[in-house]
């Protein structure tokens, strides 16, 4: 049976999941559900809603006997069916807090970007120059890390994975990193030039640039 990715053009979750299964040379079929604007996915599709009946979102992986959605759940489930190469690092403490990095560029970081899709139109108010000032915070503790690291867990892992698309989006609304953190810069380009994250984030960029939105400058091909 074929592995199976059900995703969106502007789901950055299902570009996590996308990008590891590309790492690891997993042969899958993408699917992209049907996406109408203001950033919804409608009509649900049916294989979605049977995996994720309460979300009802993407990203879900069907593979053999197993359905999964949550992009996390889904890393997890990726390193123990394919664990070479390896997307989380060796040792028990290593891989204890590439773990922690993961989540918390979904639950720390990216709840700042999220705040700031309500706000467009009001990048100068209050909660706006919080959420940015959020994330300011966060590139500035990722810069420490890169101190004696190329990539945020020593090697590069899933941590990477999760953190590069949430700076995606981040920048997209407003919020990019600055040349205040030159190292997590350098990781930047380091993470975005390998050839599973291009063949991921590529087309996302081009569906933006079809619908009249704004691609951040450092993904200009």
């Amino acid at each position: 049976m074929t592995t199976r990715i059900y995703s969106g053009p502007l789901s950055m979750f299902g570009a996590k999941v996308e990008i590891a299964a590309r790492e690891k040379g997993v042969p899958f079929e993408l699917i992209m559900v049907p996406f109408i604007e203001g950033d919804h996915y409608e009509p649900k599709h049916p294989e979605v809603l049977r995996v994720n009946p309460v979300k009802q979102q993407v990203p879900v992986l069907v593979d053999d006997e197993v359905s999964l959605f949550d992009s996390t759940q889904i890393f997890e489930y990726l390193e123990d069916r394919y664990p070479s190469p390896a997307l989380w690092p060796e040792g028990i403490a290593d891989r204890a807090r590439a773990r922690q990095l993961e989540q918390k560029s979904d639950e720390v970081f990216f709840p700042n970007v999220i705040k700031l899709f309500g706000l467009q139109e009001a990048m100068q108010s209050a909660p706006a120059i919080a959420a940015c000032a959020g994330c300011a915070r966060f590139y500035e503790e990722m810069e420490g890390l890169l101190a004696t690291r190329e990539y945020l867990a020593g090697p590069y892992s899933f941590a990477d994975i999760a953190f590069y698309m949430a700076c995606v989006f981040a920048d997209r609304k407003g919020a990019g990193m600055t040349e205040a953190t030159p190292r997590l810069l350098a990781w930047r380009t380091r993470v975005g030039d390998r050839p599973a994250v291009r063949a991921s984030v590529d087309p996302m960029m081009r569906f933006l640039a079809s619908q009249g939105r704004g691609v951040p400058a450092f993904l200009q091909r």
